[in-house]
């Protein structure tokens, strides 16, 4: 019986070396980056922003559809509005008096 998914990175007993597809570490694209002279404050505030308008956008998508669409947007909205959660904590936490 043939093998479907190949030995992991770094196995040794896997016979053919062109499954070890991860052998150098990705590099991100810097294409869009972000300036690293740039305060942690400022990004926290920034991704809050972010995670806000995202947060509006898919709850008023989720109006115009129905079922499990909806349902699956909602939850992803649930997901964005935690993220924006813990955010806010992170920023409350740098700037107590805010």
């Amino acid at each position: 019986m043939l093998k479907v998914t190949p030995d992991p990175p770094g196995n040794d007993s896997c016979p053919n070396p062109a499954l070890h597809i991860m052998a150098t570490p990705h590099k991100p694209s810097s294409m869009f980056t972000i300036n690293p002279q740039i305060d942690t404050e400022t990004l926290l505030a920034h991704a809050c922003e972010s995670l806000a308008s995202a947060s509006v956008m898919a709850n008023d998508l989720a109006g115009f559809l129905e079922g499990s669409h909806r349902n699956t947007l909602l939850g992803i909205a649930q997901v964005i509005m935690l993220g924006e959660l813990a955010v806010n904590r992170a920023l409350d936490r740098l700037d107590p008096a805010g």
